[in-house]
């Protein structure tokens, strides 16, 4: 379909999704997330998802004009974060596979969260990261109260939460909230260059490292070992790690097909 707030393709395995309100930073409408919502649902054979936004922001958040009430007025704000943000989250941990937040600006309330939601993260060392909640009474929805204080410790967590206070990306990659900053004028070469790399790794693999990393908190020590047996054996079956294993022995490129 075509898409009024969003641009996408794909192509060489990379679905490329870049929010398209530049005038508003990049903040959602209800809109926005059906379209994000639609793009994410029809990546066919895409390998990698990255996001970014267009122009000097990253996402803004919700677009508090979007919901038409008068200054003053009550707003169900749950309804939002239950029909919008909550699939949003679910869906970037539930994707086979990877995403990359390719995050050129200011990242702020919702939108940085949704950045922290991806599973790498890089920044130009320009961008910021806001939890911008605090001042208006709220708390860091869009899973950023789980994400935070399991990427930067508690304290962190708090301090970020509850000040407001910008965390530039050199910072943010130092304190291990995101993955990498870099110069800006070397963002894009650094995505692709991530993008590209992913997407000729064997999927199965990815999306198998993916589902592990990401539900580990939820097992005990014992349990995370049979789970890696069970994986190991699972995936030592696949076409591909043969295709690996062989590719390697011969000394030749390999073709992984994700079965």
């Amino acid at each position: 379909m075509a898409y009024e707030s969003l641009l996408f393709s794909n192509s060489d395995g990379i679905a490329r999704i870049t929010l398209n309100r530049p005038d508003r930073l990049n903040s959602f409408t209800k809109a926005m997330h059906a379209e994000l919502r639609d793009a994410l649902a029809n990546l066919g054979d895409a390998r990698v998802v990255m996001l970014t936004g267009a122009g000097r922001g990253f996402c803004a958040g919700q677009d508090l004009n979007d919901r038409a009430v008068a200054p003053g007025e009550a707003v169900d704000l749950g309804e939002t974060v239950e029909e919008s943000w909550n699939p949003l989250v679910r869906t970037l941990a539930a994707l086979p596979q990877p995403v990359i937040a390719r995050v050129n600006g200011v990242a702020a309330g919702a939108g940085a969260n949704i950045a922290l939601a991806c599973d790498l993260v890089i920044a130009a060392k320009s961008a910021k990261f806001i939890q911008s909640f605090s001042a208006l009474g709220l708390i860091p929805d869009s899973g950023g109260s789980w994400h935070l204080p399991r990427l930067v410790g508690q304290a962190r967590a708090l301090g970020l939460a509850l000040t407001c206070e910008p965390l530039p990306a050199e910072k943010a990659a130092e304190w291990g909230l995101i993955w990498k900053a870099v110069d800006d004028d070397q963002l894009d070469a650094e995505v692709d260059g991530v993008a590209t790399k992913l997407a000729s790794l064997p999927p199965l693999g990815l999306a198998a490292i993916k589902q592990i990393i990401r539900s580990s908190w939820s097992r005990t020590l014992d349990q995370e070992l049979e789970l890696q047996r069970d994986e190991m054996r699972r995936l030592g079956f696949t076409h591909d790690y043969r295709e690996g294993v062989a590719a390697f022995l011969e000394k030749r490129p390999a073709k992984f097909e994700g079965r």
